[in-house]
């Protein structure tokens, strides 16, 4: 399907979904309060860098974290699909994967007529509001975002993309007045959006909120001192795949310095919920849009098919519907298939327009984890990944397997129970032929099934229109 075609469908698919009876559906009288949804997602946290996830330099230092871990779900194999921030943020936003939605490189911009999360909400009766970085609009990091490419979010505190988290600007609504947060950004929009909860304690309608923190993403010294001073670099451990290092020890210190302060941030929220009411009847997630190398296996940051890049934390607590059991689900959970699955626990239509896959009952416990493998991918390097050798790549995450293949064919083979840190790459092994092919077959279905025959990126580049120069895209 060629571009224009593509958009012809989210058009058609967004006529379709502003009909009076989807619209209505939600708000007749007698009919019980849906959930209202706070989604939390920070910029760069890989799955293992928590208290509860048992990286050893965050025991007892993410308590918030680690106690919404014991209270709703935790997702141990959620995967960023292409993990990048665009890319993620465009799939979030459409439950489409990147050759369907076109943002398979950053900074790329997302169709104003897209079937989107923040337009199915609000059609659906809520409201909805946004904070933080968004990164999804195309037009200049720093520039004002019109209503019109907003996807559906009327609350609005917004940059495109900053990672200048001391002096950290947005645009309010409709006010093109560039503002600044106070400080540190990650909490003064926690508190902002503690005060929208407040706000709206009372109300009729339900709300759909969705915070977007910039850390724990580089740089990494910039953290309140308070949480610099509980991480010494010359204490910490470091993984078993990781490259002992002045930099990477300086790097970790301050990465955990952010995660330490988000950790209090998401405590603020937490709080808020409970002091609410709302607490039983709100859908709460933690999430995360990709992972961070930070050393190991000698690389740095995003994009690369490694766990430490691709694996990100998943926390959702909903008492209501999920009970309060700490239960763990190991299912390969991909970025598409986040949005259906939410649509689906707020009892909400999911729209054909959506790829991933609705496991709001698998998250219930109505029905038994149905998924074996996340689709990952690169469909075209950028950035630092295609100055470090990057390439094209396709994959899949099972709950214990990773495999990749590249244009050239199988690429790695890992066995993530016997060698969790990724070492030995199997993929050439004789007696690894059967597994190779069980698992090359699972991801050609799941290739075939997302129309993907796995081309180079040069040619996506020329069907979106996209000119990569220097790493960097120009629309």
């Amino acid at each position: 399907m060629n571009t224009r075609n593509i958009l012809n469908t989210i058009v058609i698919g967004t006529a379709i979904l502003l009909a009076p009876g989807l619209l209505n559906a939600a708000t007749e009288p007698g009919t019980p309060k849906k959930p209202n949804i706070v989604f939390v997602f920070a910029d760069q946290w890989r799955a293992q860098a928590t208290g509860y996830a048992g990286d050893p330099n965050l025991q007892g230092k993410t308590p918030h974290l680690d106690k919404l871990a014991t209270e709703g779900i935790q997702l141990i194999n959620a995967v960023s699909t292409l993990p990048a921030c665009t890319p993620y943020r465009g799939s979030l936003m459409t439950g489409q994967y990147p050759m369907t939605h076109g943002l398979f490189v950053n900074d790329a911009p997302l169709n104003p007529d897209a079937v989107t999360i923040g337009k199915l909400y609000k059609q659906a009766g809520y409201d909805t509001g946004y904070v933080g970085k968004w990164h999804i609009d195309g037009h200049g990091r720093a520039d004002f975002i019109p209503k019109e490419r907003r996807q559906g979010f009327d609350y609005w505190k917004v940059l495109e993309c900053t990672h200048n988290y001391n002096q950290s600007a947005y645009y309010e609504g409709d006010d093109q007045t560039k503002k600044y947060w106070d400080g540190y950004d990650a909490i003064p929009q926690t508190q902002d959006v503690q005060r929208y909860i407040k706000d709206r304690a009372d109300a009729e309608k339900p709300f759909f909120m969705m915070l977007s923190w910039g850390g724990p993403h580089n740089p990494y010294q910039t953290a309140p001192e308070q949480y610099k001073a509980m991480f010494n670099p010359a204490d910490l451990k470091l993984r078993d795949n990781a490259k002992d290092s002045k930099k990477t020890r300086k790097d970790l210190a301050g990465y955990y310095a952010h995660i330490a302060a988000l950790d209090h941030c998401m405590g603020l929220l937490m709080k808020t919920l409970d002091e609410t009411g709302l607490r039983e009847n709100t859908i709460l997630v933690f999430t995360s849009d990709h992972g961070d190398m930070l050393g190991s296996r000698g690389e740095q940051r995003k994009q690369r098919p490694w766990d430490e890049s691709v694996c990100v934390p998943f926390l959702i607590r909903y008492p209501n519907r999920l009970g309060a059991t700490g239960r763990i689900i190991d299912m390969p959970l991909g970025t598409p298939d986040i949005a259906p699955t939410l649509l689906g626990l707020s009892e909400i239509p999911v729209p054909d327009t959506m790829e991933g896959d609705d496991f709001s009952r698998v998250f219930t416990g109505e029905e038994k984890a149905m998924n074996d493998a996340a689709l990952i991918q690169s469909l075209i390097p950028f950035g630092e990944w295609s100055r470090g050798g990057g390439r094209e790549y396709r994959g899949i995450r099972t709950r214990r397997y990773t495999y990749v293949r590249d244009l050239k064919g199988p690429w790695l083979l890992y066995d993530n129970a016997k060698d969790p840190y990724q070492q030995k790459n199997l993929i050439d092994q004789p007696d690894s032929a059967g597994l190779v092919k069980e698992l090359d077959a699972q991801l050609t279905a799941k290739l075939k099934k997302n129309n993907d025959d796995f081309r180079p990126g040069t040619e996506y580049l020329k069907k979106w229109g996209y000119v990569l120069e220097k790493g960097k895209i120009k629309i």
